[in-house]
């Protein structure tokens, strides 16, 4: 046989693809053998095909190239799939009788006939995938009530983008009921191909809480973690140790509205400290006190897989920890404005949308 002017290297190249359909790669060896001289029957012995059906595709390809080795259309009608159908199903919530809150892709093709034809399991899947479905996965939101939604924003964001001048801004909350957990056997380490195990039960020996306040310019943070309670006697002796850390500067305060946040014994002590200034983050919206980043590095880094012993140990342990990580601290920065927020907040309590 005699190649095509140029056949030669494309075919070479698609016996080399790895990305190429099997039956092509195998038509384009066929071709090469062919084009080397070799007989039908030992083509068809290196290849795994009989020596007619080399023959058939010699044939092929001297009457029309490399284009003719590709897979001819099939006879038959191509299965026809009713999308709307399947994305109308899996938008509604399943029978009563089939006991479950949501559809799985199995579920739903079990369920679904087209045509007096079941539905396949991998036409749901791709069905979902193309249009992003995803009927396994739940989230939970919650809008904020408070009359002075808007302004308590503003207020916080406007701290965060731009902070007033030769003062201090401090996010402040406390984490309570942090408990000081005792694994009831000896933690097996990391080793090679296995990770860090414990046992799932354990000996409880006690909460704290930890108060924190995060300064805003810096990252750094000023907490205390011996309180057993969260009253408005706490919260107020925390807030004078973070007054004293920032002595002669005013120091504005972000704090989310807890009641003993802005309790009256607070509110009185404030009227006398006139260079505290209290900002309170929207109702159902403590996201916005950046603190909570903190808290939750903290938790992962240095709490969650630890054991303690006593309610001092785990004090310590995390003291140790606020003072390591003010070494390396860095700030956390903003990055939505106010008028972002407001407008996606907006848009989901307007939104129709079942889905």
């Amino acid at each position: 046989m005699v190649l095509r002017p140029g056949d030669g290297a494309r075919l070479r190249a698609l016996t080399r693809s790895s990305s190429a359909p099997a039956g092509h790669v195998q038509r384009a060896r066929m071709v090469l053998l062919a084009a080397d001289g070799l007989p039908n029957a030992e083509i068809g012995r290196r290849v795994g095909m009989t020596r007619q059906t080399v023959i058939a595709w010699r044939a092929r390809y001297e009457a029309g190239g490399i284009g003719a080795l590709a897979e001819l259309p099939r006879s038959g009608r191509p299965p026809v799939i009713d999308e709307s159908a399947v994305i109308t199903s899996t938008l509604n919530p399943p029978p009563d009788g089939l006991g479950v809150t949501h559809w799985s892709a199995r579920l739903l093709s079990d369920h679904l006939t087209q045509g007096g034809m079941p539905v396949s399991f991998a036409e749901v899947a791709r069905i979902w995938r193309d249009w992003g479905l995803q009927s396994h996965r739940a989230e939970t939101f919650k809008f904020s009530t408070d009359p002075q939604l808007e302004a308590k924003i503003r207020d916080v964001v406007g701290l965060y983008l731009d902070p007033p001048v030769n003062a201090v801004v401090v996010c402040v909350d406390e984490k309570s009921q942090i408990q000081a957990l005792d694994r009831t056997a000896p933690l097996l380490p990391m080793r090679f191909n296995q990770a860090e195990k414990r046992t799932h039960d354990y000996k409880r020996h006690g909460t704290t809480t930890l108060f924190a306040a995060l300064e805003v310019a810096t990252g750094k943070i000023t907490a205390d973690a011996c309180y057993q309670r969260h009253r408005n006697g706490e919260f107020l002796a925390f807030l004078k140790q973070v007054t004293k850390a920032h002595p002669r500067v005013k120091l504005h305060v972000i704090a989310d509205n807890y009641a003993t946040h802005n309790h009256p014994n607070v509110e009185a002590w404030l009227a006398r400290n006139p260079r505290i200034t209290m900002h309170f983050t929207p109702t159902s919206a403590s996201w916005m006190n950046m603190v909570e980043i903190f808290f939750g590095i903290i938790t992962r880094q240095a709490i969650r897989r630890a054991t303690f012993t006593s309610v001092a140990d785990l004090i310590g342990a995390i003291r140790t920890f606020i003072d390591a990580y003010n070494q390396r601290c860095e700030p956390f920065h903003w990055t939505k404005t106010a008028d972002q927020i407001l407008t996606k907040a907006n848009r989901q309590k307007t939104s129709d949308t079942r889905h």
